[in-house]
């Protein structure tokens, strides 16, 4: 049995599909969520779903009865990630898991993103805990930028704080193929995966490459952090958002979301998504 906790967040979601694209029987994948009700679509395909709050560590051992392996997908409650991933390792501890996957964030061990501190503290209590894991230190998503397309699009400009910093992101699906190739192979000792797309790019490409599929002339507007942060604030996000989105992206500006090592299209099988690719796909959703 294969528990997905998170199953239906937006990556959640993706490596489940991934699984049953790779053969895995629906009824073979606990599908572990805050609110079962969100997830009928997948009990509709076969999936068992389970309540697993991260929050309330009495529903995680229950729901992992006979589970082989689980994939600790991180909490989105910045602050609070480290105490709920904690209570997922104890009840994975407790009933037996085989492996347990956790989603970090990529080069944890030595990152200066702030995002790296509760991921860190994650792999520690993983590490402590004795179970055979496998740490997915998944990279940059795509996405995290071209969620702001549709405002780019309107608005002329792209903006952020990465300079000429070099990027190794990927679609989120190319993440959740890599846990879901993770978690079907035969369990061979504990691994770290340092997951990247094949080819770096700047934010000045995704400009450029936005620009040639729409014969628009976008451009990326390079702010110092602070006023960043300010823009962000003032398009209607939480401070602490926005402040944490700015320094990310100032990070990047020293190539703190680089790598090229290649382990993700490797993992996968197959290339990694290309950025054209990527923002074909955001330019259709902004049409649809």
């Amino acid at each position: 049995m294969i528990i997905v906790t998170g199953a239906t967040g937006q990556l959640g979601r993706l490596v489940i599909d991934q699984l049953l694209s790779r053969g895995v029987h629906a009824a073979g994948i606990v599908a572990a969520v805050r609110t079962p009700s969100k997830a009928s679509d997948l009990a509709a395909r076969g999936v068992v779903v389970r309540e697993a709050d991260y929050s309330r560590p009495s529903t995680l051992e229950v729901a992992f009865a006979g589970a082989e392996r689980v994939l600790l997908i991180s909490s989105n409650e910045l602050g609070q990630r480290t105490a709920q991933h904690s209570a997922v390792i104890e009840a994975a501890k407790k009933v037996g898991v085989r492996q347990l996957a956790y989603t970090s964030g990529l080069h944890t061990d030595r990152s200066p993103m702030s995002l790296a501190a509760e991921h860190r503290e994650t792999e520690a209590l993983i590490l402590a805990s004795g179970l055979p894991y496998v740490l997915l230190r998944n990279g940059w998503y795509v996405e995290n930028y071209l969620e702001s397309l549709p405002a780019a699009l309107e608005h002329g400009a792209f903006i952020g704080s990465a300079g000429e910093g070099r990027i190794s992101w990927a679609p989120r699906v190319d993440y959740a193929d890599a846990a879901a190739a993770v978690l079907t192979q035969p369990i061979d000792g504990n691994r770290v995966f340092e997951l990247a797309g094949d080819t770096a790019y700047t934010r000045a490409d995704m400009a450029a490459e936005v620009n040639r599929q729409t014969g628009k002339s976008l451009q990326y507007v390079n702010m110092p952090r602070a006023d960043f942060s300010a823009a962000l604030v003032g398009a209607g996000l939480p401070a602490t958002l926005a402040e944490l989105i700015a320094e990310s992206d100032d990070h990047a500006a020293s190539d703190a979301l680089f790598d090229e090592g290649r382990q993700l299209s490797a993992l996968i099988g197959r290339p990694t998504t290309p950025l054209s690719a990527s923002v074909a796909t955001a330019l259709a959703a902004t049409k649809g």
